[in-house]
């Protein structure tokens, strides 16, 4: 069984409401196997044996939340793997006088085309910076990521993927809790 980690955007957001309970429920009804939930924002660790790409796993899910709920979700999915990879590439921890808290991650559906990454590489909105690599953007928002114009509809209508994002703590817990899952 592999451990997936599955990002959930906008749920718990105005009317899109869904308990991690029944989160859990309908990830269980997929056959997925230790399945924990994290906050209330829709971060989900689970198993599974699968042979469907990180996409069409992702429209699996997603089409279950619509069966059930009636609102799409769009969901992105990372492996164990790769979540631990973008923890140690963020190009931001360089500076050791970041501070991490203004730190986050936008995680996108697939890897942009290149001419889209390259459409954005030098768009600048001080002080608020962003690095995109492969299927992660990492922001640094020294005042208020609330406020920044690097938001999921920035990424998603320039680099056309779906795009979520998660601040810094919660990336680095979602792996603890993957590594966690593992030691079980």
């Amino acid at each position: 069984m592999k451990t997936y980690i599955s990002i959930l955007r906008g749920i718990n957001v105005g009317k899109k409401q869904v308990l991690m309970a029944d989160l859990k429920k309908l990830y269980e009804g997929l056959k997925f196997k230790d399945i924990t939930t994290y906050i209330q924002s829709g971060n989900v660790i689970f198993k599974a044996e699968t042979k469907l790409s990180d996409t069409a796993l992702a429209q699996k899910i997603e089409e279950v939340i619509f069966k059930k709920y009636a609102f799409e979700v769009p969901v992105i999915i990372r492996s164990a793997d790769e979540l631990a990879t973008a923890i140690k590439i963020n190009p931001f921890l360089k500076d050791k006088k970041i501070n991490t808290e203004k730190l986050h991650v936008t995680f996108l559906s697939d890897v942009p085309e290149k001419a889209n990454t390259e459409s954005i590489k030098d768009l600048t909105f001080p002080p608020d910076q962003f690095v995109v690599l492969g299927k992660e953007v990492f922001i640094h928002c020294p005042e208020s990521y609330g406020e920044t114009k690097l938001s999921n509809k920035f990424f998603e209508n320039k680099l056309k993927v779906s795009a979520t994002t998660r601040n810094w703590n919660t990336v680095n817990k979602l792996l603890e809790m993957v590594v966690q899952s593992s030691k079980v």
